[in-house]
């Protein structure tokens, strides 16, 4: 749906407005929108996350953003948390991926936890990786703390893959077999 301006041209509406940044990234090289702030509803003043790692045991329920701001100390456990658990090294993982997650776990299990099965990749463990399996991309966004891999408890894997895709927030990846969806911060694609 499109509008007219002040000066009869053409504008998109609200409604369109994302799709309309969107094209406008992808129309001129070297652009970066944003493509999904904000994610949260602004109804929404306290977000929180319930994560539970695969691989270590460990769970965490954490405030992460309240009052109009990230709180640090939330940070620093869910960093830990998604450490590269094979040789414990940490990053600062994206707030954004934290956002994606709340939105998620908000639209289709409100309360549910996030099984983790990858958060930060060290470059040694990626290259790791690598060497066995081709699904191991070589400059993977795990590495910048930009992608996790999940699934959400008590929502069927298709459906959480589905919304993740509604969101137009970065990249999806669809992997039943190993029972797990794919979601990083970097340019809108899915496989």
């Amino acid at each position: 749906m499109t509008r007219l301006s002040e000066k009869n041209t053409l504008l998109p509406s609200v409604s369109s407005r994302r799709t309309f940044l969107r094209g406008l990234a992808l129309a001129i090289p070297g652009v970066v929108v944003s493509q999904c702030m904000p994610l949260a509803s602004p109804s929404i003043s306290e977000r929180s996350l319930s994560l539970y790692h695969t691989h270590t045991g460990e769970k965490l329920t954490v405030v992460y953003f309240k009052g109009g701001a990230y709180i640090q100390e939330a940070r620093e456990k869910l960093n830990f948390l998604l450490r590269d658990f094979r040789n414990d090294k940490i990053v600062s993982i994206d707030f954004l991926i934290f956002d994606l997650l709340s939105e998620l776990s908000h639209s289709l299990n409100p309360g549910g936890v996030f099984e983790i099965i990858s958060g930060y990749r060290s470059p040694e463990t990626n290259a790791m990786l690598n060497k066995r399996s081709r699904g191991v991309a070589s400059a993977s966004l795990h590495m910048q703390g930009k992608a996790i891999d999940v699934r959400l408890a008590g929502v069927p894997l298709a459906r959480l893959k589905s919304k993740a895709l509604a969101l137009a927030c970065g990249g999806v990846g669809y992997y039943p077999k190993s029972e797990f969806v794919h979601l990083d911060t970097g340019r809108i694609r899915n496989w």
